[in-house]
């Protein structure tokens, strides 16, 4: 599978908040910081030069929607400052997400702002990036299950918004009810949450729902699915591998292209700090699936749902 003419922007572009056009194949930065899995205490650095060359060239691939957080980085590595001194000053055109609630001190253990100290975490955020204002700031929600109200800390960004430091507001890790709050206190343009093939129809059905409302739905560990932090890991559906034989593309590259299928207003965000995989990853912006191929990814008891192959390496 090779990259379309226009890249990035082979799968349309969407606006968050009605101004930031993005490209729907955008970059996440989680795993820019270093090799192997995600907030692992033994994560090993990734080459500085390499991790600023993939940055580069996603942009000049048309990538022009990055998403990151402060708490992405690992020793020696902070993918803000990799993404600062890898693109600034930046392209006008080009949107950063990041995300506060979550952090994590220098050892790496994790704690939970209270609605006093997310103004903090956005500093930090702007002085890491070299910015005077963030374009959007997404709400972690600490876990996903939980009732836990976001009134308070969402009503602390929204007055950072209407101060001038936030352009815009979103949310992750978020539930229907998280969102319906959110929105009673200021408007919500992209909840960021996982989801990927397979994902059960309550989560799709909020996926459909953010669409009807204008708002953009972010998905992460669309090709990780389980495998989450560490990636995609055991057996890959034999589904999936049919569909990427017909495409001469891998299954992660038909994991994005099926992530894109999900609605104009779902917005990709694969992460690699490898330049070969973030090349093919945009490449799957191009690719466009049939109703036959959608229905038999999609269907829990088709024909090919037990039948599994090892991941090609």
């Amino acid at each position: 599978m090779t990259l379309g003419t226009n890249g990035a922007g082979e799968a349309g572009s969407w606006k968050l908040g009605g101004d930031l056009a993005v490209h729907r194949l955008g970059y996440g930065a989680m795993r820019l910081p270093q090799t192997g899995e995600a907030f692992a205490a033994d994560a090993v650095p990734r080459d500085r030069d390499e991790a600023v060359a993939v940055l580069r060239r996603a942009v000049e691939l048309g990538v022009n929607h990055i998403d990151t957080a402060a708490f992405y980085f690992s020793a020696l590595r902070s993918a803000n400052e990799l993404i600062n001194s890898a693109l600034a000053p930046y392209a006008d055109d080009l949107v950063i997400t990041t995300k506060v609630w979550p952090g994590r001190d220098p050892s790496g253990e994790w704690s939970y702002a209270e609605p006093h100290q997310l103004r903090g975490q956005v500093e930090e955020n702007l002085r890491q990036l070299g910015r005077d204002h963030l374009d959007v700031v997404n709400l972690r929600v600490p876990r996903r299950e939980t009732t836990v109200s976001v009134a308070e800390h969402f009503g602390v960004l929204a007055g950072l918004r209407d101060s001038g430091l936030i352009r815009h507001l979103g949310l992750a890790n978020a539930s229907p009810a998280h969102l319906a709050e959110a929105r009673s206190i200021a408007p919500v343009v992209c909840v960021q949450n996982a989801y990927s093939l397979g994902a059960p129809r309550e989560d799709t059905e909020f996926l459909r729902s953010c669409g009807e409302q204008g708002i953009a739905y972010v998905p992460f560990y669309s090709i990780a699915g389980a495998g989450r932090e560490a990636g995609a890991t055991g057996a890959e559906d034999a589904r999936v591998l049919a569909v990427a034989r017909a495409h001469d593309a891998s299954p992660a590259q038909i994991r994005l292209a099926w992530t894109l299928h999900q609605g104009p207003h779902v917005l990709a965000i694969p992460g690699t700090g490898n330049p070969a995989h973030l090349a093919a990853n945009v490449a799957a912006a191009s690719i466009r699936l049939t109703e036959e191929e959608l229905a038999l990814l999609e269907t829990p008891d088709g024909h090919l749902a037990n039948e599994t192959a090892p991941v090609p390496a």
